[in-house]
């Protein structure tokens, strides 16, 4: 099937860093209305600092408008004029993946594998609800990938944001990691596991995906605010390198307000995956000295966006897009999908 966004990408969940507000934009007079008064007891005090929030928005639009053309392009160039260092990474071996993560999809293949015997494999985090710790690949792998992202970082072929939130990372399907080790590593590796913990949020049916890498560094990214993803699972590993705090930290599921919203603190150890629902609340906390490199794989399932999109928590409005895009398919509902969508409580 093609692959869809929803045209929601292009107006709501615009991020306003500065004032860590997540806003939605159809029209200045709607904006005005909307936010004037919450961003004036964030700070934002004079008719200068509002001007050049429209502007930084009206850019950011322009930037979404033109990912996708600008994604293809980078892609192909990349292909062209960078050489990898560690050309065998691009395809996933099992000698790259811990024995206990390992050991865990073999029993998540299992024909008496339930959700929980799979607990035995790996460690629930107290306090988070259904967020999930268990090692994921082998320290040397980490090492010899954080060395060939560097060698990216540092060469002079073209780089693309990893998000909207995060600027400084690498889209690993521009690099080339999709076909050969991103793919294989969701359907055959991460899929049993999301059937057994996640199935009534899509995580029996995950078909599409979103990969790539964030750095936290000093003088540059430090943390991540809190937000939710748009993915119905998430597997973010840690790779290392050398850093001091920054640890993760989860709340409730989006719906809940703030107010009412308790959050547990999770150190995020090298090598480990945390595994989570895409609409649970989390966040990065500043590292303090030092860089951190982490893998965020975004999981999705189209049968789970036809009833609804995770974003705008509407019908979607498809519009044309490349490669996975954002997890969209045309066409009805299959008569296995449930009648509700995604479990956001």
């Amino acid at each position: 099937d093609a692959f869809y966004s929803c045209a929601c990408f292009y107006t709501d969940n615009i991020f306003l860093e500065e004032y860590k507000l997540h806003i939605r934009f159809l029209s200045e007079q709607q904006f005005r209305q909307d936010y004037q008064l919450v961003l004036r007891n964030r700070g934002c005090t004079t008719n200068k600092q509002f001007e050049e929030i429209l502007h930084k928005i009206g850019s950011e639009i322009q930037i979404r408008r033109q990912l996708d053309v600008n994604s293809a392009q980078r892609k192909a160039l990349i292909c062209e004029v960078y050489k990898p260092l560690h050309r065998h990474l691009y395809s996933l071996q099992e000698s790259y993946l811990a024995p206990e993560f390992l050991e865990m999809v073999r029993y998540s293949h299992s024909k008496d594998a339930s959700a929980e015997g799979l607990l035995n494999f790996m460690q629930p985090v107290a306090g988070a609800q259904r967020v999930y710790r268990f090692p994921v690949f082998t320290r040397e792998f980490c090492t010899e990938l954080i060395a060939e992202l560097e060698y990216f970082e540092q060469s002079d072929a073209p780089k693309g944001r990893p998000n909207t939130m995060n600027n400084y990372g690498i889209l690993l399907n521009e690099l080339g990691f999709d076909e050969g080790f991103i793919t294989p590593l969701r359907v055959d590796y991460l899929s049993p596991i999301t059937a057994l913990l996640y199935p009534e949020c899509g995580g029996d049916c995950l078909d599409s995906h979103k990969a790539f890498v964030v750095k936290y560094a000093m003088h540059e990214d430090l943390d991540l605010s809190y937000h939710y993803d748009n993915a119905e699972v998430t597997l973010n590993v840690s790779l290392g390198e050398d850093f001091v705090e920054g640890n993760l930290y989860f709340g409730d599921m989006r719906q809940v307000p703030l107010s009412e919203s308790q959050c547990a603190e999770v150190e995020h150890r090298v090598a480990e995956g945390l595994l989570h629902r895409g609409q649970q609340m989390h966040g990065a906390l500043p590292i303090t000295a030092g860089r951190r490199w982490n893998l965020v794989v975004w999981m999705r399932s189209s049968r789970e966006r036809r009833l609804r999109c995770p974003m705008c928590n509407k019908t979607p409005d498809l519009v044309p897009a490349e490669g996975f895009g954002d997890g969209f398919t045309q066409g009805s509902q299959s008569p296995s999908a449930p009648n509700t969508p995604c479990t956001l409580t």
